[in-house]
């Protein structure tokens, strides 16, 4: 501890900036990164400015910190990262459109259906077991189904 105690603090603050951009990379969350880049800027400011006091430092960080994440998510909600593939998580919306077997007959608007090697409940007007159904979306683990 003597070492972190006898440490220049702009050393520590650009140190403690640096880790946690490294620790973006580690647990991806696009949070750290800014607070990493706020501890760069008060290690920089710290280092410009060698008489600046330790609290002084702290209410910087915390203050570029707040900036910093703010403007972040502004422009992260003015300019949204698209996908290529919006429904590459979503593997019951992705069989929208594909016809499936009934295995368990649909009664009452429930029943089950079978999408390749697994089973799906499946919700819709009511069909009998071994007819076809096409799936028309998800609602969770549900794949909602209407009649060929």
């Amino acid at each position: 501890m003597n070492a972190i105690a006898n440490m220049d603090p702009n050393w520590f603050w650009l140190s403690a900036g640096v880790l946690m951009a490294a620790a973006e990379i580690v647990a991806p969350g696009f949070f750290l990164m800014w607070l990493g880049v706020a501890a760069i800027i008060t290690g920089v400011v710290a280092w410009i400015m060698p008489d600046l006091g330790v609290p002084a430092q702290v209410g910087l960080f915390a203050i570029l910190s707040v900036i910093a994440v703010y403007a972040a998510r502004k422009w992260l909600v003015d300019n949204p990262i698209t996908s290529d593939d919006p429904l590459l998580n979503d593997r019951g919306g992705r069989l929208a459109g594909e016809v499936v077997t009934v295995i368990e007959a649909i009664e009452n608007g429930r029943g089950r259906v079978k999408v390749g090697d697994s089973v799906w409940i499946a919700r819709g007007a009511d069909a009998a077991e071994g007819s076809t159904v096409r799936v028309t979306g998800a609602q969770g683990a549900e794949l909602l189904v209407e009649g060929v």
